[in-house]
């Protein structure tokens, strides 16, 4: 299981990705899904085809541009993380210190592997997100804040923006919980249970 670092209010470069219908193949292409997850090379992978020519060097990608290579937040146009149900998508990320993505829409499995994985995946309007990239591209040595106590982001201008999360996704982020640690919530209750099992049903044990 991944290893989750409780989500915090913090505030970071964000990069601006122009690509509607990002889908996970994009992200993460196919042939590096066989690599381990503690691979040193593993942020290289991420858009690999889109950053990297043939020979290596760098195209001219945002994520590559100098201003935006300390980028820990993503803002991206509609469905991202659509396609396939590949976790290595979110692993990428989270491999480049990606903490959060905004977008106006997600791929249903991919959001949910965020969450699992302790990325926040953030959904706004469409025309919020647009905005959002103008002004990166305008001004890209400014920060994105995220305040997930507030469910609130704050843009380079200073507009704050409300987003919705299912209390459950909100409390596994703030606490740092994966699904084991998650079950451990209940480990009391799960050694009475299996005492009173034992009690009552010795004979088929």
């Amino acid at each position: 299981m991944p290893n989750i670092v409780p989500f915090k209010t913090f505030s970071s470069i964000a990069v601006p990705i122009d690509i509607p219908n990002c889908d996970t193949d994009q992200i993460i292409p196919g042939r590096f899904l066989r690599k381990p997850n503690n691979d040193p090379n593993y942020h290289l992978y991420l858009f690999h085809d889109l950053r990297f020519n043939s020979d290596g060097s760098e195209k001219e990608f945002s994520f590559n541009l100098k201003q935006f290579k300390n980028g820990k937040i993503f803002v991206s146009d509609i469905n991202w993380g659509c396609g396939s149900s590949r976790e290595n998508a979110v692993i990428a990320l989270k491999a480049n210190g990606i903490k959060s993505v905004i977008a106006p829409s997600f791929g249903d499995i991919h959001y949910n592997n965020c969450i699992k994985n302790g990325l926040l995946p953030i959904q706004l309007s469409e025309s919020e997100c647009s905005l959002l990239r103008r002004q990166l591209h305008q001004n890209s040595d400014s920060e994105v804040t995220i305040d997930l106590g507030t469910q609130s982001v704050t843009g380079p201008d200073s507009t704050i923006y409300n987003f919705k999360i299912n209390s459950f996704d909100k409390l596994r982020l703030i606490r740092g919980l994966d699904d084991i640690s998650l079950t451990m919530e209940y480990e009391e209750k799960i050694q009475e249970f299996m005492i009173d099992y034992r009690k009552k049903h010795g004979w088929a044990l």
